[in-house]
């Protein structure tokens, strides 16, 4: 057994203020998450996980994604290891912002192999992004492209997310052109799929999705084509933000189709439930916070709710952080986070993404994890950040 660090032993750590100046913490000693390498069963649990980039790629904006696959790949085991499963080349995979097609492809191809080996779950996002914009002129059109991808991550063995359609919001005309695009691909599907409604703070080119900008009336139609199929669907995603918006859409599911809450401010009460409902995850929070979340998760497995809230409580602020708008740019904070950690070797993201979030951000975020309990390794984590801060010009 190791010995336990005593709280003088830990570092220090000098971060930015929004006022010019600088505050000093000493870092927590880091918590003994236990690991939970078999999925859990209370809840089913997705941690949707990023790419690590390769320092050595030429990672700028417009250029093919060069990925460190050692650390992407090392990264989902991470995940496996505390019990969830991968959602994999979703938006926290930087789709539509630096990861194109054939990076997709070997990056589905891969996680779903490693996936197999580990015995654990894997849904990969099926969409139209292989296409340039305004090259799907019709319906049949989108059709053919979102089968392409839905055929490909069928082939790898992965259960398919049907993930929103750029090229689908652009095109479609009304309500009706929704429900007969994904009734066409549903009966495609090999097995039942996710489907993905992210809203808008999360992809502004998806404002106005099944049809409408109106909320009640887009859930609407969303329902009709759940309902309408309701044995081709595992479940639904929605990351709308809106935890009053989820509870009613849950209550209004057909039986056997789950809500996987995509809703990074409320995670926590929503996966806990109110006793008669409760959603499932789907969720880029839990891959920055996954060994606190696992425990969070074996508590409630046991029936202990205080426990459950003890663990992933203190998780709710740093989501909300990397999450605060411009909530696209989550990514980097969830790259930054992997770098602290040690699960890769530079921080630098796909597409030069790592610019999109300013220092005093990623400081507060070092201050917010800590409190967490999610830094693995103190020490690394403050030699990190201080090297990033002094890259930046930011030290006292």
């Amino acid at each position: 057994m190791s010995a336990v660090p005593t709280p003088g032993s830990m570092p220090e750590i000098t971060v930015p203020d929004a006022s010019g100046g600088f505050r000093t913490r000493r870092l927590a000693a880091p918590v003994a998450w236990p690991e939970h390498p078999a999925p859990h069963t209370v809840r089913v649990a997705f941690a949707a996980a990023h790419v690590a980039a390769d320092p050595r790629g030429d990672n700028v904006p417009g250029a093919p994604a060069a990925i460190d696959w050692d650390a992407t790949l090392g990264f989902r085991r991470e995940l496996f290891r505390h019990g969830f499963g991968v959602a994999e080349a979703m938006d926290t995979a930087q789709r539509n912002m630096g990861l194109d097609w054939p990076a997709v492809q070997e990056l589905v191809r891969r996680s779903a192999a490693q996936a197999r080996e580990h015995g654990a779950r894997i849904a990969s996002g099926a969409g139209t992004d292989h296409r340039p914009p305004g090259s799907l002129t019709t319906l049949d059109d989108v059709v053919d492209a979102w089968t392409e991808q839905v055929e490909f991550v069928q082939g790898a063995g992965s259960q398919v997310i049907l993930m929103a359609s750029r090229h689908l919001a652009a095109v479609a005309r009304g309500p009706e052109d929704y429900l007969e695009v994904y009734a066409r691909l549903v009966k495609q599907a090999e097995q039942p799929v996710v489907l993905h409604w992210l809203g808008e703070a999360f992809d502004p080119q998806l404002a106005g999705y099944w049809g409408s900008g109106d909320v009640e009336v887009a859930t609407a139609t969303f329902l009709q084509l759940v309902r309408d199929h309701a044995d081709a669907v595992d479940g639904v995603k929605v990351s709308l933000l809106s935890a009053e918006h989820e509870r009613g859409l849950r209550a209004a599911l057909p039986p056997g189709v789950r809500l996987y809450t995509g809703d990074d401010f409320h995670y926590p009460e929503l996966i806990r439930g109110d006793g008669e409902h409760h959603s499932d995850a789907l969720l880029g929070a839990l891959a920055l916070v996954a060994p606190a979340a696992s425990s969070a998760l074996r508590s409630l497995e046991a029936g202990d709710t205080d426990g459950y809230d003890a663990a992933m409580g203190p998780t709710l602020p740093l989501s909300r952080h990397v999450f605060e708008a411009p909530t696209f740019h989550y990514k980097v904070g969830v790259a930054f986070l992997a770098w602290l950690n040690g699960h890769q070797r530079g921080f630098t993201m796909v597409g030069g993404l790592q610019s999109a979030r300013g220092a005093l951000h990623l400081a507060r975020l070092v201050e917010l994890a800590d409190d967490a309990g999610v830094l693995r390794d103190p020490d690394l984590a403050a030699q990190r950040l201080g090297s990033y801060l002094a890259t930046v010009g930011m030290t006292p």
